[in-house]
C-alpha cells in the first residue's frame, strides 16, 4: 500500500507526540500544579506526596467513571476533586487547582520540524487537528495554522473509534477517502484513521516496528519534513 497523492484534500492531525513530546509537557504542569497545592491546600499537596496515592485515585477514577474516560480535563479535575476530599480540604478548589494545571498544560516545547511542517501543510490543505488529549491549539498559539479543532471531548469519543475520524473529515469538509491523517501512535492514530477509510501517514520517529497487520500504513517517516518531501513530490 502506497500513497496516493491525487485523493488528498485535507489533513488531520494528531497533536501530542506528533507536534510536540507530551510527557515533559505533563510533568512541568504537575509540578505546577503541586506547588498550587501547596500555596492553597498544603494538606493535599502532602497526601500527592505520598508513594502511589495519585496512581491509586486515578487508577479508581478510570474504574469509576468510564464516561470520562474521553476526556482528560475532566479525568484530571476529577482525580484533584478527590485528592482535596480525602485529605480534608476543600473540594471546591478543584476548579481553580486544575486551572493551574491546564495553563502549564498548554505550554510546549515543538519539535523542531513541527513549525516547517505546519507552515507547508496548511498553505495547501485545510488541516484539522485531531486529539485524544486535551491542549488547545490557539492557547498553545499554533492557532493559525489550523482549519478546524476536533477532540475526543467533544466527540464522545477518543481514537481509536472510527467516530472521531469521520467528524475530523466533516469538518475539513471532505470524504474521509480524501483525508491523510498524520500521527505518531501505530494504534490510536494508525488503525483508527485505517478503519475509518482515510490514508494514513505513521509518523515513527523512534524507529519502531508496526506491529498491527494486517493493517499498514500508506506511509511511514522519520520526522515531519520527510513527510513534506513526499507530498510536495505531488506538486
Amino acid at each position: 500500500m502506497s500513497l496516493d497523492l491525487s485523493r488528498i484534500r485535507a489533513i488531520t492531525l494528531d497533536l501530542d507526540d506528533t507536534l510536540w513530546p507530551i510527557w515533559p509537557t505533563i510533568a512541568r504542569a504537575e509540578v505546577v500544579l503541586q506547588n498550587w497545592l501547596g500555596a492553597h491546600a498544603p494538606a493535599t499537596q502532602a497526601l500527592c506526596q505520598q508513594p502511589g496515592v495519585l496512581r491509586a485515585i486515578r487508577e479508581q477514577v478510570h474504574h469509576e467513571c468510564p464516561d470520562l474516560l474521553h476526556d482528560m480535563s475532566a479525568l484530571r479535575r476529577e482525580s484533584i476533586r478527590r485528592a482535596l476530599l480525602r485529605a480534608g480540604d476543600d473540594p471546591a478548589l478543584a476548579q481553580d487547582a486544575f486551572e493551574a494545571f491546564f495553563a502549564e498544560r498548554q505550554r510546549v516545547e515543538l519539535f523542531a520540524d513541527a513549525l516547517p511542517a505546519l507552515e507547508y501543510l496548511s498553505s495547501r490543505f485545510p488541516v484539522v487537528a485531531l486529539s485524544n488529549g486535551n491542549a488547545d491549539v490557539q492557547r498553545v498559539g499554533l492557532g493559525r495554522y489550523f482549519y478546524a479543532s476536533v477532540s475526543a471531548r467533544e466527540v464522545g469519543v477518543a481514537k481509536p473509534d472510527v467516530r472521531i475520524f469521520q467528524r475530523g473529515a466533516q469538518a475539513a469538509g471532505v470524504p474521509t477517502q480524501q483525508v491523510l491523517h498524520i500521527g505518531d501512535d501505530a494504534h490510536l492514530d494508525g488503525v483508527g484513521a485505517l478503519l475509518a477509510g482515510m490514508q494514513v501517514a505513521w509518523l515513527n520517529r523512534a524507529g519502531h516496528d508496526w506491529a498491527h497487520a494486517p493493517h499498514a500504513p500508506h506511509l511511514t517517516v522519520a520526522d515531519l519534513g520527510a513527510l513534506c518531501a513526499c507530498l510536495a513530490q505531488g506538486g
